[in-house]
């Protein structure tokens, strides 16, 4: 499984990215989409909003406005190459925890 799904796989139904979609007035759907893509296409050569635009099909305006909400493109970095903090082995929850805390909700 790659990174687009296994990031796609943590945050669909998150509730944090719920929020943030309706702070946006955007389907939550889309919303776990794009910060997949987003946290995938930041490791990708070139523009992080144009490469996760090409991958996905979603609006590099729509991705610009996500990837600011969630904390810009350093955040993104985070995403990316986020370490198992909490030891389990798996870091995908702590990317959903990282998330939380940029939207409010822990």
């Amino acid at each position: 499984m790659g990174l687009f799904d296994q990031i796609l796989g943590q945050v669909g139904g998150n509730p944090t990215v719920t929020n943030m979609a309706e702070k946006l007035g955007i389907d939550p759907e889309m919303a776990a989409k794009a910060v997949a893509a987003l946290g995938a296409a930041h490791q990708d050569p070139g523009d992080t909003i144009e490469v996760a635009a090409n991958k996905t099909g979603i609006d590099a305006d729509v991705l610009e406005q996500i990837r600011e909400a969630i904390g810009g493109e350093g955040s993104l970095g985070k995403f990316a190459s986020m370490l198992d903090r909490d030891g389990d082995g798996s870091p995908l929850d702590d990317i959903a925890d990282m998330a939380s805390g940029f939207f409010g909700k822990k």
